[in-house]
Formats: structure tokens, sequence, C-alpha cells
């Protein structure tokens, strides 16, 4: 049974992206206050936390990866799929589909 990380790895390691130093500050910044959140929510779980709150801290560690997604998924097309398409490589139109197949389960 294929799991998320071998789709992951079949689908992403293919290829490679140059990002600009800002971009990959702002990403990395982010995914560093996502594990923030998430420490402390394996924090609150070790100290008897009621389940309401540490359910309410889980719901912004969502929301906090959707934006990182969005964010990511925003530059992709912006870059990839873009640069792509005006060299004549239609095909990354149908691996985009395919991503968001997966990205809506």
């Amino acid at each position: 049974m294929e799991t998320f990380c071998d789709e992951i790895n079949e689908t992403c390691c293919h290829r490679h992206k140059e990002r600009s130093e800002e971009e990959i500050r702002c990403l990395t910044n982010r995914l560093k206050r996502i594990e923030g959140q998430i420490r402390g929510i394996r924090g609150m779980v070790e100290n008897g936390a009621y389940c309401p709150d540490i359910l309410t801290q889980s719901a912004a560690v969502t929301a906090a990866m959707n934006a990182f997604s969005r964010e990511l998924l925003a530059s992709h097309v912006k870059t990839c799929v873009v640069e792509d398409i005006r060299s004549g490589d239609e095909d990354t139109v149908d691996e985009l589909v395919n991503l968001l197949r997966k990205l809506m389960r």
C-alpha cells in the first residue's frame, strides 16, 4: 500500500526548484512557528490540558498548515507551472491537477 510519504517522494523528488533567500526565509519561518505550536500541544497533552483547549490549538495548527500550503501552491503556480507552460511543457497541467486532487482529499 502506498503511503502519503511514498506519494510525496514519488511526485516531488524528481525535480528541484531554486527558491530565493526571501522565499526560503518566509516558508521556514512559518514552519518554525508551526513546530512551536506542535510542541505546545504536546506539552498540553503531557500536562493534562482540557480536551477543548487542545482541540482549539490543533485547529490553529491546521489553519497554519493550510496557510503554508496555500502560499507554496501559489508560488508553484506563478513560477513552475507558468514557466513550464511557456516552454511548451503542458504535462505540468496534468501534474497540477493530480496535485490538487491529492490536496483536496
